[in-house]
């Protein structure tokens, strides 16, 4: 069972936000209240945050698929629906953070540093968030969204001031070992260290870290030996030092063919051209050791390499090499700190003026815009007010004009929404959206229908434009209920040719002094 993970592939699904809720208020005395579906909670984002606690991603080795909650639904009321927990994921400082295909989401380095890695999605508006003045009683509500779904990559580059490059068994670990309180696992057999080691250590008033990659041999850099998934490791590092085997029992090696040999492979590996190298000869406690580092010293010196004999064992050398990575990092550090902060230029993508685009397709007209597909989404197509009122939205974006713009006739075919999972409409210009509702936009027919007191005082207020003067409301009532008792409100006198010919009231004084005219 891996100790030491540095790679992993993580699938992470973002909670679905909750849907919006239909609902009418219902009161005694108050038997329509009015709308007070309440909206939708969203749903829990899944957050990667820099943990200095956590040094490896074997967690997420063991469990690679995590999904954060969703959330609620709405409630009448107008009771929201309750937010999504987020789902937050320590990873180690040092973590780079890459699609699938290697482009670069994040690079999390210092302790704390967030990032919202897939982002929850909206709640579904309740009918009470619907409603306006032209939309009084919406019998409809918005669905939630789906949250976001992804895979990343995850990588570990440890975060070290220096790194220790050199063949299996050259006495990196023991070095560390020496000058830090590291206690690495040491042995006298090739790929000992199976993962990077990092130690502390402390020179002066500077205190900095380093780290040793383990198993680099010829060829590491194409993926032979353990090269290939540790040379990440050493990318953040200020300095390289060049552990060098002057004692080593295979044939036909030496130290400076062994230099040649780590070079090439950070060549090939790419970005650690500009790093500054030290050298230190190891092993110089062995009399054989010692004989061999007095002959190449010279030649390494002559390359411009800064070299110390050492003895990871005996501690011999070790002080100067110290204080030489020390120097390194003080001058890194102060180059850092003098560095000018780039300008963040925020560039967005760019799209359509109008939010989305619009191109034909051997299926059909395809709309693609972030509105639109969202739009798409939230509607429960059961409901055909709820398809009425995106056709609203759609066309008010500029939808429907833009597909007559297009040359798209009644009939065609339009799609809107992801490739694999569109939604197809047939193009009808010029139709209202709310036509299929058998009611005036922004009311709904079931109040009316199932309620015959409401459509009582409607026909009396109808009524109470035309009563006569003395009539009160009561009488216009009666009047409804027994016509033939009361007989029309008014009539003609004359005939059609009168000009003198014009309605009057029952009521009309002139006629109760002379009935008889």
């Amino acid at each position: 069972m891996p100790t030491f993970v540095d790679r992993v592939t993580l699938s992470v699904s973002a909670g679905r936000g909750g849907n919006g809720v239909a609902s009418v208020h219902r009161e005694k005395f108050k038997p329509l209240g009015g709308p007070d579906g309440g909206n939708g909670g969203p749903g829990g984002s899944v957050i990667l945050r820099v943990d200095p606690d956590v040094t490896t991603l074997l967690d997420y080795h063991h469990s690679p698929r995590r999904k954060a909650e969703h959330g609620g639904h709405g409630a009448g009321d107008r009771r929201n629906g309750a937010h999504g927990a987020d789902l937050v994921l320590a990873v180690p400082a040092g973590t780079v953070v890459k699609e699938r295909n290697g482009t670069v989401i994040a690079d999390l380095v210092a302790p704390g540093t967030e990032i919202v890695i897939a982002q929850g999605g909206r709640g579904g508006l309740g009918n009470a968030s619907l409603a306006s003045k032209t939309r009084k009683a919406p019998g409809f509500a918005l669905l939630g969204e789906p949250g976001e779904e992804l895979d990343v990559v995850l990588e570990l580059k440890v975060v070290a001031d220096i790194g220790l490059v050199g063949f299996p068994s050259a006495g990196k670990s023991s070095l560390i070992a020496a000058i830090s309180r590291a206690r690495p696992k040491i042995a006298d057999y090739p790929f000992t260290t199976l993962v990077p080691n990092l130690g502390v250590v402390t020179a002066g008033d500077i205190t900095f870290t380093v780290a040793d990659v383990p198993g680099l041999i010829e060829g590491a850099a194409e993926g032979r030996g353990l090269g290939h998934d540790f040379l990440r490791h050493i990318e953040r590092c200020a300095a390289l030092v060049h552990v060098l085997d002057t004692a080593t029992l295979e044939p036909g090696r030496n130290p400076v063919d062994d230099l040649d040999v780590i070079e090439d492979e950070l060549r090939r590996y790419g970005g650690l051209e500009d790093r500054p190298r030290l050298v230190a000869l190891n092993k110089v406690d062995v009399p054989d050791g010692r004989g061999i580092a007095e002959l190449v010293i010279e030649e390494l010196r002559e390359r411009g390499l800064r070299v110390f004999e050492i003895s990871a064992v005996s501690g011999e050398g070790t002080r100067e090499l110290i204080y030489a990575m020390a120097e390194i990092v003080a001058e890194a550090r102060r180059a850092k700190a003098a560095e000018i902060p780039a300008r963040i230029v925020v560039r967005p993508k760019a799209f359509d003026d109008d939010g989305f685009t619009v191109k034909r397709t051997g299926a059909g007209w395809r709309v693609v815009g972030t509105k639109p597909e969202r739009w798409v989404r939230q509607t429960d197509f059961s409901n055909d007010e709820a398809v009425g009122y995106l056709a609203d939205r759609l066309n008010r974006l500029g939808v429907e004009a833009k597909l007559l713009e297009l040359g798209a006739v009644e009939g065609d075919a339009v799609l809107i929404g992801s490739v694999d999972d569109a939604v197809v409409f047939d193009f009808k210009p010029g139709i209202d959206a709310g036509a299929e509702n058998l009611s005036r936009r922004g009311e709904d027919d079931r109040f009316h229908e199932a309620r015959p007191a409401a459509a009582r005082r409607r026909e009396i207020q109808e009524q109470m434009d035309e009563r006569a003067e003395n009539e009160t409301r009561a009488d216009v009532a009666r009047r409804l209920d027994r016509p033939d008792e009361y007989g029309p409100t008014s009539y003609e006198i004359g005939s059609e040719d009168d000009p003198d010919a014009r309605p009057v009231s029952l009521e009309d004084d002139w006629l109760e002094d002379d009935p008889g005219e």
